[in-house]
């Protein structure tokens, strides 16, 4: 069955989680994976579960994609990724960032 997870990531442990946590389960998240590390670091754990976890059909969402990564490298690793998987994935502060949507298959194609 198809399940909708949420990515929430905050720099420092001196951030707080709760705000990304609550906007990623308003918006459907069933599992919100947390993490506290730079963006910039490439091997992320929960980022990593969570990318694991993904099959066809299931949901990536974000608060804004500098959550998910940190470069427009890394950024397309990992949505080319969900792609490959058969998933989809959203970014609830940038619209265009959503394969969720009937027209999203150009974005897949330029991930694919």
């Amino acid at each position: 069955m198809a399940e909708t997870c949420g990515y929430a990531r905050v720099s420092t442990d001196g951030q707080a989680l709760d705000t990304q946590v609550e906007e990623l389960k308003a918006a459907g998240a069933e599992k919100v994976f947390r993490e506290a590390v730079s963006g910039a670091k490439r091997e992320r754990l929960q980022l990593r579960k969570l990318r694991d976890r993904l099959e066809r059909g299931d949901v990536l969402l974000v608060t804004p994609l500098d959550r998910l990564a940190r470069s427009t490298r890394d950024l397309l690793d990992i949505l080319g990724n969900v792609v490959d998987k058969g998933a989809a994935f959203r970014s609830l502060a940038d619209a265009w960032a959503d394969t969720t949507w009937p027209a999203a298959g150009f974005v897949d194609s330029k991930l694919g």
